[in-house]
């Protein structure tokens, strides 16, 4: 379980074929510093099991089903990614409840400056746009952010808006983000129970279509 608070700004290493999948060695000192086999480490918002680690990387095995619906797909050597360890029990909530589960991945439409912040416009597939609110929770490259404006519920390109502070700009990837980029979604895991009762509440007596 994470927050969506990212506590460093990793770069990718290595990377290896490991079966169908690969293995990424992962360089984030802060991280590995402490880092045990077995443990959960957020990377740009996907949940990886720690299988070994030095003094300032880690490696962690991705399996293909992962690299085919996120973004980890895209990477090479070099590129920079969000970090966040597991949080301990008892730690403060200070983002929200962020499972490291990608639903999918969006493209940056859109970048707008401000004096001291900076708006994206980010694709929404059409599955998940139903889950996103606006001023609800969304998770963007494993950062947590608050919708801050949504396409209409008509519109046949769905997309959603955050505003990123200065010190979400300094403090992840998401400062040098340009239009085609591509970013992991996780939407808010409460929105996600609640359309799955819905569907079975649509279900007619019987419990069948």
């Amino acid at each position: 379980m994470f927050t969506g608070i990212i506590e460093e700004i990793g770069e990718i290493a290595a990377i290896s074929p490991s079966g169908d999948g690969w293995r990424l060695t992962v360089r984030a000192p802060k991280a590995a510093s402490d880092a045990v086999h077995g443990e959960s480490i957020a990377v740009s918002g996907v949940c990886l099991t720690v299988v070994g680690s030095t003094s300032d990387t880690f490696d962690a095995d991705v399996m293909k089903q992962t690299l085919d619906v996120s973004a980890l797909g895209a990477v090479v050597v070099g590129t920079r990614v969000n970090i966040e360890k597991a949080m301990p029990v008892g730690a403060r909530l200070g983002g929200h409840i962020v499972q490291g589960h990608v639903d999918g991945t969006g493209t940056v439409l859109e970048v707008r400056p401000g004096a001291q912040w900076r708006v994206l416009r980010i694709s929404l597939p059409a599955d998940l746009a139903p889950l996103v609110v606006d001023k609800g929770s969304i998770s963007v490259a494993g950062t947590s952010l608050t919708v801050s404006a949504v396409s209409d519920s008509a519109s046949a390109d769905a997309w959603f808006e955050v505003s990123l502070i200065p010190e979400t700009l300094d403090a992840t990837v998401l400062g040098a983000l340009a239009v085609g980029d591509v970013l992991n979604l996780e939407t808010d895991i409460l929105a996600r129970h609640v359309e799955r009762l819905l569907a079975f509440r649509s279900l007619p007596e019987g419990g069948s279509r």
